[in-house]
């Protein structure tokens, strides 16, 4: 994960995770959408929108999570773009 999460963000993300396998308790929940930003390869910044699932093991504790990724960098930018153009048209 550290390959695409911002330096900045690293140890919230990691500190949460390790709650959340700790606790079994997370504040998202499979129907929750997040958008976070996150690193491409060549370092540039994206905009990803994500889902998780946490995996059980047999005694009913989180044992790790899978997460679905969409980049909406595009959709990001031209909401951006829109919500710029409103605020001038006041």
């Amino acid at each position: 994960m550290d390959i695409i999460i911002p330096e900045n963000q690293r140890k919230r993300h990691w500190d949460g995770f390790g709650r959340t396998l700790a606790t079994g308790i997370t504040r998202y929940g499979a129907d929750s959408l997040l958008s976070v930003p996150a690193i491409r390869k060549d370092g540039s910044r994206v905009s990803v929108e994500f889902t998780i699932l946490p995996f059980h093991g047999e005694a009913g504790k989180i044992v790790g999570m899978a997460a679905i990724m969409r980049d909406v960098t595009i959709r990001f930018e031209e909401l951006k773009a829109l919500r710029k153009l409103a605020a001038g048209a006041q």
